[in-house]
């Protein structure tokens, strides 16, 4: 059965990811009406499938894609601000040595190689330090640590290198949560008055009386008509199969849909700094402490033409990926070590590059009004940017809503993240006093997940068994109604791969039975 909602929104977004989630949010907070559709769970795809970094992009320097890098120097330490409890700053290492190279495809390689035709390729020291030294001012940087230089024969980050590594850079980037990002920046757009609708797939958007009527069905299957003044496509991988299946409008604009693979082994070393390696084709890849007792391996580069196509880590990538690693660490990287994998495609807009790896990571936002109703339709972007996307997007919005507020997201915590970027052991040593009955381990996990709020999910509980039934790994019935009644979190794979990471700690059996209970509470709350 068809029902029209009477009731007219602002804004219709497309997309739960992190740039849908983000302009909601900020929208919302203007004072628009926002309706946010999103066909399966919230960062289902690309924004739960990235190196998990709020950091600048060094490597964008030799692209000269300094209004990018820039950019994103100054939102590490605004977002810090807003969300100490599952953003964190990280120490980078990048070790040097003289064969490093090049991709050959960025401009500053094809300047050098003019101008210094016997590097033939290579990235030497100097042209290392140039680019950190901008790294560390481009921004503004104020609470993270500048560069340094490391002794690798002397320091502990060395010991688990390849004895030729001797010299190394160590930078500051930083760490998030990325699939819980997208879900705090769309509970704080309800809290606004959005409507966030989740597992609600838009079947067609058409034109009406310079409204938007757009129709959608949810997991029930109930189909829905709902009129708005603007629609945004923030589809991520979808953009361009909204733009011409379900808006159905003419656009010259084009999207590059690059796949990014990661893979995660057993934990390679013991301190929690990162690694930043340089490969002998040009690449880059990160290797970074995981939920501390693994390590987190990537990404790769690979174009990925269809978006109905389920990204995966094929074996050729983790191939690539563990014998990228090898080269640098002392104990080879083999699949056997590989104890999960995932797979992404990022959205990128197509500015014509030859390859995957020189595609911009830039934004674009184009606003098309040719057929009456305007839509604002977002190409790329950066985890890293994703407030400032937001931020432009309004701009774009501002010009069909006159007298709209500025901006006003920066410094503006994020549901849990009230509290000092210093702060996080502070609330972990307090929940632990409070609660008998925690370990560290626990309530730091707690922590790092809710931030202040982990106290609302715990209440007045004196004992491990008033959270009610436990299903292993510190996760129990009160957090999973936390999870539904609050985080839209409706099967068992949201929970334990996107709103936690405690799928790689669970077994295939005890998933199933956090299934088995949400489908439970789930059915006697229709009934």
């Amino acid at each position: 059965m068809e029902q029209t909602n009477e009731q007219v929104s602002d804004l219709f977004i497309i997309g739960g990811g992190i740039n849908g989630c983000g302009i909601a949010r900020d929208a919302a907070g203007r004072g628009l009406s926002v309706t946010l559709a999103e066909m399966n769970d919230l960062a289902s795809a690309t924004s739960s499938a990235s190196t998990k970094l709020f950091h600048g992009g060094l490597r964008y320097l030799e692209y000269f894609e300094f209004r990018l890098v820039r950019e994103a120097l100054i939102e590490r330490e605004t977002l810090l601000r807003a969300m100490p409890h599952i953003s964190w700053p990280m120490r980078f290492v990048l070790p040097y040595h003289a064969d490093m190279r090049f991709d050959s495809e960025t401009p500053t390689s094809r300047l050098l190689s003019t101008v210094m035709p016997w590097m033939k390729g290579r990235r030497p020291a100097w042209l290392i330090r140039l680019g950190l030294f901008m790294y560390d001012h481009l921004g503004g940087r104020k609470i993270l640590p500048g560069t340094a230089s490391l002794n690798l024969k002397t320091a502990s980050e060395g010991r688990p290198l390849q004895d030729k590594f001797e010299t190394a850079y160590e930078y500051s980037d930083c760490w998030i949560e990325d699939s819980r990002l997208v879900v705090l920046n769309a509970r704080d757009a309800e809290a606004r008055g959005a409507e966030i609708l989740v597992r609600t797939e838009v079947l067609s958007a058409e034109c009406v009386d310079d409204l938007w009527a757009v129709t959608v069905r949810n997991s029930g299957s109930d189909i829905r008509v709902i009129k708005a003044r603007m629609l945004v496509n923030a589809g991520g991988p979808w953009v361009g199969d909204i733009i011409q299946s379900k808006i159905r409008v003419n656009s010259r604009e084009g999207v590059r849909l690059v796949r990014g693979s990661h893979i995660v082994t057993r934990k390679l070393f013991d301190h929690d700094k990162c690694y930043f390696f340089q490969g002998e084709d040009g690449r880059i890849i990160f290797a970074i402490p995981y939920e501390r007792d693994f390590t987190l391996i990537g990404t790769t580069d690979q174009d990925h033409p269809n978006p109905s196509e389920t990204p995966v880590c094929t074996e050729a990538e983790q191939d690539y990926l563990c014998a990228f690693a090898t080269k640098y660490f002392k104990s080879p990287v083999t699949r056997d070590d590989i104890v999960w994998t995932y797979s992404g495609v990022r959205p990128l807009y197509d500015d014509g590059a030859s390859s995957a790896t020189a595609a911009t990571r830039d934004y674009t936002l184009k606003v098309d009004a040719q057929g009456g109703a305007p839509v604002l339709n977002v190409f790329g972007g950066k985890i890293t940017t994703y407030r400032r996307l937001a931020e432009s997007a309004l701009e774009k919005v501002a010009e069909y809503f006159p007298d709209l507020p500025g901006s006003w997201t920066a410094g503006v915590a994020l549901p849990g993240g009230d509290f000092p970027v210093d702060g996080v052991q502070d609330l972990v040593a307090g929940l632990e006093s409070d609660y008998a009955f925690l370990d560290q381990a626990w309530a730091k996990r707690l922590v790092r997940a809710y931030g202040t709020e982990a106290r609302a999910i715990l209440g007045q509980v004196a004992t491990a068994e008033e959270l009610g039934e436990d299903f292993g790994a510190t996760l129990t019935a009160r957090e999973l109604e936390w999870l539904m009644d609050k985080e839209y979190a409706r099967t068992a794979e949201d929970v334990v791969w996107r709103r936690n990471k405690l799928g790689l700690r669970l077994s295939a059996e005890q998933i199933a039975r956090i299934q088995d209970w949400m489908d439970q509470r789930s059915a006697q709350a229709a009934a």
